[in-house]
């Protein structure tokens, strides 16, 4: 204790378990500083991945649905999750398989880049989901 109070440094305890204990002379703020900093670093270089979602209707227009594709696509090559909404309204409702159908297309159209992370459900009458995460793929660097 009385070499590190000469030299201005603080005596850190690094394993109590041992006997004798083992202790370390360091300036403990700066090492505090330093491990603040690196956990800082590691966090801004994580990527969030966020649940991007695309809107579809069962009775869509090839051009329409080659965009919304382009879209889906642009999601997961960013390494975001796509969440796929098929929306029925009136009529269309009784036509349930046209909208599987239009859902199946997507994975397969997708099926070189994605898998299928929530495979197709019915959220009620109107409504049928479908979640797509990307293959082993990083993102894009910012």
């Amino acid at each position: 204790m009385r070499i590190a109070e000469e030299k201005g440094f603080d005596l850190v305890q690094v394993s109590s378990q041992s006997s004798p204990p083992v202790c370390r002379i360091m300036d403990y703020d700066k090492y505090r500083y330093e491990q603040i900093r690196r956990k800082k670093e590691a966090r801004k270089k994580q990527k969030t991945v966020e649940l991007k979602e695309i809107k579809f209707r069962p009775n869509i227009e090839e051009n329409d649905y080659q965009v919304k594709l382009r879209h889906v696509k642009e999601f997961l090559e960013d390494g975001n999750k796509a969440k796929i909404t098929l929306m029925f309204r009136g009529r269309e409702m009784s036509h349930k398989e046209i909208g599987r159908q239009i859902l199946e297309r997507v994975a397969g159209d997708v099926s070189g880049q994605a898998d299928v992370d929530q495979p197709i459900s019915a959220l009620g009458k109107r409504i049928m989901v479908m979640v797509l995460s990307p293959k082993g793929h990083t993102g894009k660097k910012q």
